[in-house]
Order: structure tokens, then sequence, then C-alpha cells
């Protein structure tokens, strides 16, 4: 059904009759096939494999009998592309056009494509279904249940599983103080990074003085490793929509912004018809519902600065305006947009909010821990078998979302560490994968939640280089504003520099957490002031590798260019002459069977040799 065909909901009973109306239209039991059309998918061939399962229907003349469904990310993005075959549920990974014909006739003929089934590493056996695969068994997902399950381009389907349900409950059942209340004892935590009591924020807000105030979603994710937002925007627009009118509602805000990056061309996409819908059908606009309160929304992208997750530095960029921060003295709910009180919080906490309203308070603070109540969505990514987006409840130990959702580390190599909270956040060592992630327990170990990203690290990453690595991000990232970030950013990496390069000295690290100090007494925000982390806690748990850089001049993890060098292993080289084929810069020499030699003088360090080695005889110290 198009836009302009649709009947505006001028109550909340032309909501219900419209959501039965499409549940009528349904047939439960219908064939349907999901195909994950998330940006990772899309990466990996889905949009092909869709236009194949597309005119694999029209060809056996089947459209109208099996529904083909476009949803948003299913979260293992590992495996993708992702098909799933209701109502069995029958799990497909790693799909490709080729084997279109193949899922279509069996689904027909009620069999399974064996092949393509997801195979447990752990005991090789073919797991059937989506949620008995391990990845997802160990997930509680409230709030990204629905991303892969509903097209998030069409309003009703998000109708007809509750959607906006919310929304009338706080609009006819609720007052504007009772949302904020309900808000306020669900414990729910603001999900971009700070972890501040969203109910608290709104009752700020509610109270401060204005005429005019506004609500934004903050969809600027920024972090290396983070797209939890994103997906969600791509795969729920609607959710995220329904807890802004919800929240601009019980704050008396009656324009809204996304704020989404730019980079992020599917999200905005989405979000932009969500609005356009919603609008069509009452949901926003003038007198919503037949409520009398006016609701409107606007998508605003950003150009792609990191520090612009920063609330006073993203609000400054909506109005045209450079984006950098200012003096945290001065709060934005009660001068943000416009010196006007404006309520910021992230994607994913505006997509909890629907969730509080409609299971009630008493039930969400069942969820999580003391003080961090529900669930979180992470990416889990970097040398983890299992990558892609997990929601857990708040509380889990770090070594449950590693190694039994995560399936563990890469290749069987052990554990290093895991950092969590973005480049800003602190890397976590083996001894305290017991920690239970919630927002308190992370910051005590010297890390943060963060908006939620988590990568793993093995045996083979060097802590200095990796504290580098953030550091030389951050360098890149700061605004320049304030003269500890801007110079103490710098300072660090050129320490961090010294020290990969074998230049390094004792007195060094002493200076690293002397900046960090600096960093983080006199930042303007967040970004400088916790900018160290990854350097203090490297420093914390593997100082042994900062002294083996600085007094052996090695790097044990052998990542460091400049501390290694390389060598062959005579009795074992077998002559075989690939590491003298493949080096970039001929400075392997040597005959076939005879031991080949490597000239120190002319070595680039490039690790090839050290990688196309069958025989274990090119020594790396």
């Amino acid at each position: 059904m198009s836009i302009e065909q649709v009947d505006r909901l001028v109550d909340v009973a032309a909501l219900e009759r419209l959501r039965q109306s499409i549940i009528e239209k349904r047939n439960p039991f219908q064939l349907r096939l999901r195909i994950c059309n998330g940006t990772g998918c899309l990466a990996s061939g889905a949009d092909e494999v869709t236009a194949a399962f597309e005119a694999e229907l029209t060809r056996r003349g089947l459209s109208a009998e099996i529904n083909l469904v476009k949803s948003g990310c299913h979260g293992f993005c590992e495996k993708g592309p992702l098909v799933v075959v209701e109502p069995q549920e029958t799990f497909y990974q790693r799909v490709k056009p080729e084997h279109v014909p193949a899922i279509v006739a069996a689904t027909l003929d009620g069999k399974i494509v064996e092949e393509l089934l997801y195979v447990d590493p752990a005991t090789g056996e073919r797991i059937l279904h989506e949620q008995e695969v391990p990845f997802y068994r160990g997930q509680t997902r409230l709030v990204f249940g629905s991303n892969g399950t509903i097209d998030p381009t069409q309003i009703e389907d998000y109708i007809a599983i509750g959607g906006y349900s919310a929304l009338a409950k706080a609009l006819t059942q609720m007052s504007t103080a009772e949302i904020i209340d309900e808000v306020k004892r669900s414990g729910l935590r603001g999900r971009g990074g700070g972890g501040f009591p969203t109910g608290v924020k709104w009752e700020s807000c509610r109270r401060a003085d204005g005429d005019i105030k506004y609500v934004v979603c903050n969809a600027d994710e920024g972090d290396p490793g983070a797209y939890m937002d994103r997906s969600l925007l791509e795969g729920t627009p609607h959710a995220v929509l329904e807890g802004m009118i919800i929240g601009a509602h019980a704050i008396g805000a009656h324009e809204g912004y996304i704020y989404v990056r730019n980079e992020y061309p599917l999200a905005v996409s989405n979000a932009r018809r969500a609005i356009e819908q919603a609008m069509a059908y009452g949901l926003l606009g003038k007198d919503i519902l037949g409520s009398g309160f006016d609701f409107k929304v606007s998508i605003n992208r950003g150009g792609g600065a990191f520090v612009c997750g920063e609330s006073s530095a993203l609000m400054a960029s909506l109005e045209g305006q450079v984006g950098e921060p200012r003096a945290k003295y001065v709060h934005t709910v009660e001068k943000g947009l416009w010196d006007r009180p404006t309520c910021l919080n992230n994607v994913e906490t505006w997509a909890n909010v629907p969730l509080i309203i409609n299971r009630g308070a008493d039930w969400y603070n069942q969820i999580g821990t003391e003080k961090s109540k529900g669930t979180k969505i992470f990416s889990l990514v970097g040398k983890v078998n299992n990558t892609g987006l997990v929601e857990v409840p708040m509380g889990i130990p770090l070594r449950d979302i590693i190694f039994d959702i995560g399936g563990g580390i890469l290749d069987g190599k052990k554990f290093k560490a895991v950092q969590t909270g973005g480049p800003s956040g602190g890397f976590i060592p083996e001894s305290l994968l017991h920690l239970p992630v919630d927002f308190d327990r992370l910051t005590e170990a010297g890390s943060m939640m963060g908006s939620g990203a988590m990568i793993v690290m093995d045996e083979g990453t060097c802590m200095v280089n990796m504290a580098k690595f953030f550091i030389d991000f951050l360098e890149e990232e700061s605004c320049g504003k304030c003269v500890p970030c801007r110079e103490g950013i710098d300072r660090m990496g050129e320490v961090l520099e010294r020290i990969t390069t074998g230049k390094g000295r004792m007195e060094d690290l002493e200076l690293l957490e002397a900046l960090a100090d600096t960093l983080r007494l006199g930042s303007l925000c967040a970004l400088g002031s916790t900018a160290a982390n990854p350097v203090l806690t490297s420093l914390r748990y593997f100082r042994d590798e900062y002294i083996a850089h600085v007094v052996d001049k090695k790097c044990p993890a052998g990542e460091c260019q400049a501390l290694i060098q390389y060598s062959i292993i005579s009795e074992k080289c077998t002559g075989c002459m690939v590491c003298v084929r493949e080096c970039p810069s001929h400075a392997v020499t040597g005959k076939r069977r005879e031991p080949a030699v490597i000239d120190l003088a002319v070595c680039s360090k490039c690790g090839v040799c050290y990688d196309v080695c069958r025989f274990d005889a090119v020594k790396r110290a």
C-alpha cells in the first residue's frame, strides 16, 4: 500500500482496528523467507541473493504463495548472507545466488538444504533452527529481536507486532509525570556511553524553563568496530521513532531531530521512509492519535566527525556551526539546541522506551544488575570466531559473551584482552574475564561501557601498539578546541611512537601517566578526559610489554616492525624457495634444497617470509 492511500489514524481505536486488519489479512502458516538486508549482509552479496529469490519465485509462479521479507540485520554478521525460512525457522547461512533454487525447492517439499545449515564447531552437529545456534541461544533479544523479523520499510509490519501501542498508552492512559516516573523506576541508563539515568534527564528537561524544547536522537556512531545504532535504525526505525515521540510528549517538546552519520546511507533512507509513513498514518505531525499532541521529526546528516557524538558538539553541528564541545557547567537539558532545553539520547536508548511503557518498569528492572538495568547490545568483533551484534542482560560475565556466544578465539589461539567502550575504552585482561558487564564494574576496571563496541584481541596482539593505534585515532578526531586534549593526545602519541620504535626510556612510562592526568582533569569533553584509558589500562595490566619494548628493545607479540628481526633456521629450512619468491624486497636469497638466508640490511620486516613458510623455518624475534 502506498503512503498516499492510507487513512490517517484519528484515535487509538483506529490504530487498534488497523492492527487487527493487518493481522487478519496475514496467514501465520504462510511460507516466509526472511533475508537479511542489513549493511553487513548486503556487503556479502545479500542484494544479489534477494534478487535471485525474487526471480526464482516469479519463475515458479510462487510470488503470492511465498512471502519474501527483506529484513534488517539478524546480528550474526560473520555468517552472512543469512536466510530464515518460516514457519519452520530453518536457518541458512552464507547463502549465495546459486543456492536459491535448491532452497526454494526444498522449502516446497518440506526438506532441508543440509550444506547451508550452521555447523557447531564444538560438536560438528548441523543446527536446523536459528534460536538453537549457540550465537543466538545465549542472547536475550528484547530490543534487537524484531530487527531480523520485519521489513523496516513497511510500517504495517511494525504495527502488526504491537508497534505504536506504547505510544497509544502513553498518550491516553498516562500523564507526562507518570511516563517520566515509569522510565525513572525502570532504571534505564543512556546507552550512548555516559550511562546517565534516562528518566532523570527527561525530568530535568521537563522542568527546565522555556516554551520551546527539543528531543534529539544521537545516531552519530563513530567508535571503531561499533554498528549497533546503525543496525537498529536500519532494521527497526519505527521503534526509535516511537520512543522519541513518547519522550517528546513527556518533556513537552514538539520538534525532534535524528542526527545520523552520512556514512550510514541505508539507515538514513529507512529512517526517512519511517518518518514519511508515520506522518501519513497520523503517528507524527498534528494531533497525534487525536490526543492534541503535535510532534515532527527531521533528519540531519553528520559529516563523520567523531567528536560530534558528544552532546554539545552534536548540537553545534545541528545548528550549522563547527562541531566543537562546550564547557560542561552548561547542561544541554537547560540550554541545548539554540540555547533551548534539549533531551538527547542515542538510538538504543530511544528503542528501549516502548518496551518499558508497554511492559512496565517493574518488569524491566528485574533484568540486569542493581545499578545497570535491562539489556545491552554489543558489537562483538576482532579475533573471535563469531562476530556480530549481541544483546545480553546487563551483568553477564565477559567470558560468557566471548567464549559462549562468540565461540572463542580464532584459530585456537589464546585470549589476551578485550577492549570495551570504543577508542576511549580500556583493555581488560584474561584475569578479569569473570567481570560482570555493567556500567560501574567496567569503569572500576579502567574501561567503560561506551556505546557497546567490544574488540577481542589474541596472543599475537601487541598492547603497546594497540594503545598507540587508538591514541592515533583520537589525535585525528580531536577538535583541537582545548589545549589539554589537542596537545596532550599529540604528546602521548609521540611517546608511544618512541616506545614502539625502540627509542623509549623508562621515564616515558611516568610521562604517559602524567599526561593522562592532564587529559582527565583539563579536557573540555569526554573525548579528551577518557582518551588515555587505552594507555592507562595497557600500563596497568600489560606493563611487562612496555618494559620489554623499552629495556629489551623487543616486541613480545612480534607486531612492532622496528623491534622485529627475521632469520632462517637452517635445520628446518627445506630450500623450497617459497620465501625467496615471495619476498617483496628481495632480501631472502638461496638455492633449491639449500637453506635460505635473509639479508638484514635489505629486509623491510614485512613478515611475508614468516607467513608463507610451511615448515616453521623462519624465526621472528
